[in-house]
């Protein structure tokens, strides 16, 4: 995914409530050929006007340990992360990785010995584990790639993987599509005793089969948002639906777009959960750099202000910043 720093720089905003307190509780790092996203470069974001003091990285599959096992390798990248969190308490005036969603195959036999490793690597940063289930059986038209398997989330072996975080204090964080929302339910029903982050309110696409169907499919997520919302183990990150694969164009368009026109188009999705969950269960979310495709940070941001304004201060503040807190115990 190209940076695009210069298509961005386009579209510039004054800084809503710039002494916010933020919590940005979903980042990555990554090194993918030519296109670099790295510490610098999320400085650069972060410290772009809003005052993001706090971050979480979710795994991305970078960084990792390519000499051990195929069930390590991914401690390799919680590893790279801690350390670089640890350099970052130099600088106490830029926002500081304050915790770590490595990944783990939930099936693995010797599960426990994995997240072992990850707290040896990611000490106090080591938060919970994403093993994603977004999969489609007919990808076409999808940009972002998913690496979900059919079946995942009913997998016994998976369940019990997920059960297992839960005993051990770890949440469990996932990444599907609105197609799989029923599943992902009764994942949530079943292992009641484990915290589920939902990530990026379950990915509403909009290309391929389902471009042009954006009312329908709303209306079918609001039935299940609501259901899935029941389940008090569930909590919700608003935010990642700025990708390709969420069909607005944006990342096609000659300049990106501002906040009051991000605003207007997350508004009905943004409130619907809002709503349901209630600001205690949802946290804004920046998935940058994969938004980043789309729209600028500070842009985000002032969006995600905008919409915020309508609720109280307590609410705002739990959404900016204490539902992260107090989900990933940061």
């Amino acid at each position: 995914m190209e940076r695009r720093d210069d298509w961005l720089a386009q579209t510039t905003e004054p800084i809503l409530d710039p002494r916010r307190d933020i919590v940005d509780p979903h980042h990555h790092l990554w090194v993918h050929g030519d296109t670099v996203y790295d510490l610098a470069a999320l400085w650069s974001d972060t410290g772009a006007g809003h005052n993001v003091v706090q971050t979480v990285y979710v795994e991305c599959r970078s960084f990792y340990g390519r000499g051990a096992s195929p069930s390590l390798q991914p401690v390799g990248e919680t590893a790279h992360v801690a350390r670089l969190a640890a350099g970052m308490a130099q600088h106490p005036d830029r926002a500081q990785i304050a915790g770590i969603v490595a990944h783990a195959d939930l099936r693995d036999p010797n599960l426990d010995a994995v997240l072992d490793a990850h707290r040896a690597a990611g000490g106090p940063l080591f938060k919970g584990i994403r093993h994603s289930g977004a999969y489609d059986p007919d990808p076409a038209g999808l940009i972002v790639p998913a690496r979900g398997t059919p079946g995942l989330y009913a997998d016994p072996d998976f369940r019990r993987g997920v059960a297992r975080l839960g005993a051990r204090g770890l949440s469990y964080d996932t990444w599907h599509y609105h197609t799989q929302t029923a599943e992902f339910l009764a994942l949530a029903q079943a292992v009641p005793d484990t915290v589920l982050v939902l990530d990026h309110l379950s990915t509403p696409l909009g290309v391929g089969r389902f471009a042009g169907r954006r009312d329908a499919i709303f209306d079918t997520w609001r039935r299940d948002m609501a259901a899935l919302a029941k389940c008090p183990n569930v909590v919700a990150k608003l935010g990642g639906l700025a990708m390709p694969d969420n069909g607005w164009g944006w990342h096609l368009r000659a300049a990106p777009p501002g906040s009051e026109e991000i605003a207007q188009a997350f508004a009905p999705w943004f409130h619907h959960m809002i709503d349901h969950f209630g600001p205690a269960r949802c946290m804004f979310e920046s998935n940058f750099p994969v938004d980043r495709t789309a729209l600028g940070y500070p842009v985000l941001w002032n969006a995600f202000k905008r919409m915020a304004a309508q609720y109280d201060q307590a609410a705002q503040a739990m959404m900016f910043s204490g539902t992260a807190r107090a989900t990933y115990r940061l």
